[in-house]
């Protein structure tokens, strides 16, 4: 069995740090990057580039809306050509900084709202999708898994990573908690592991309520500004490897070659 652990870094901004990325990017196998629009900026880029080459860990770009007074957490309604171009605007801004440093982008994962969104309408996911396939259709769609965005990247034939978080509970639709709940977040390591070592092994979400939704499961989320950071991934990768489950780099996944 194989998975791979993926986290949002590079998001530089009042609203969270970077201080915890040089070391994930020790213990994480894939990387979604900041590349402004919510947070981050192009020497945070680069810098994020380069740390992930020196530990083979795979880079993708972390779109989101033009947001970064709310951290690209607040819902934008946009036509399908602003979000297409939005999209693709900051696909050919990573792609340029990751021909530089000579190391390839694998992925696009959407951020915060723009995610979520796209989770809940196929049409936003497929817009996300069409922009993805006419930039370069070898680009893996990392996607919510059993969510709009799933379907849509299928239907688009697009290469897709479905993926389930390690530290947040869902609801019974599969959808994730919101952040203004309480518990949201899983922030202890144990807990966490235990919520993630279910998904995988029975390839589904584990809502909080106990409710089990069949689905792929590729990757696994973990935010990098919490506290608990990087002792929570530490043990997730500890854990996962103690399950005999193999770690790999987005692109070396065989479900998505």
């Amino acid at each position: 069995m194989e998975a791979n652990i993926n986290c949002d870094l590079g998001e530089t901004s009042p609203h969270c740090s970077s201080e915890n990325d040089p070391k994930l990017l020790t213990i994480i196998n894939t990387a979604n990057v900041a590349c402004g629009y919510h947070a981050g900026d192009e020497p945070t880029m680069r810098r994020t580039i380069q740390i992930a080459m020196k530990n083979n860990v795979s880079i993708g770009v972390h779109p989101s809306f033009n947001d970064k007074e709310n951290f690209g957490r607040k819902r934008v309604n946009l036509e399908p050509k602003e979000l297409k171009y939005l999209v693709t605007e900051q696909i050919e801004l990573f792609d340029k900084i990751c021909s530089e440093e000579g190391y390839p982008m694998t992925h696009v994962k959407p951020h915060g709202a723009m995610n979520n969104m796209a989770c809940e309408s196929y049409e936003m996911s497929k817009t996300i999708g069409e922009a993805i396939k006419e930039y370069n259709p070898e680009l893996i769609y990392m996607v919510g898994a059993k969510t709009e965005m799933e379907k849509a990247g299928l239907d688009l034939k697009l290469k897709i990573a479905c993926e389930v978080f390690a530290d947040r509970n869902y609801e019974d639709n599969g959808l994730l908690f919101s952040r203004t709940k309480s518990d949201a977040l899983i922030t202890d390591p144990e807990e966490a592991l235990k919520h993630t070592i279910k998904m995988i092994e029975e390839q589904a979400i584990n809502c909080k309520s106990g409710k089990i939704i069949p689905c792929q499961v590729d990757t696994i989320c973990l935010h990098g500004d919490g506290k608990t950071a990087v002792s929570l991934a530490s043990r997730l990768r500890e854990g996962l490897i103690k399950e005999g489950i193999d770690l790999k780099k987005l692109d070396q996944l065989s479900k998505i070659k």
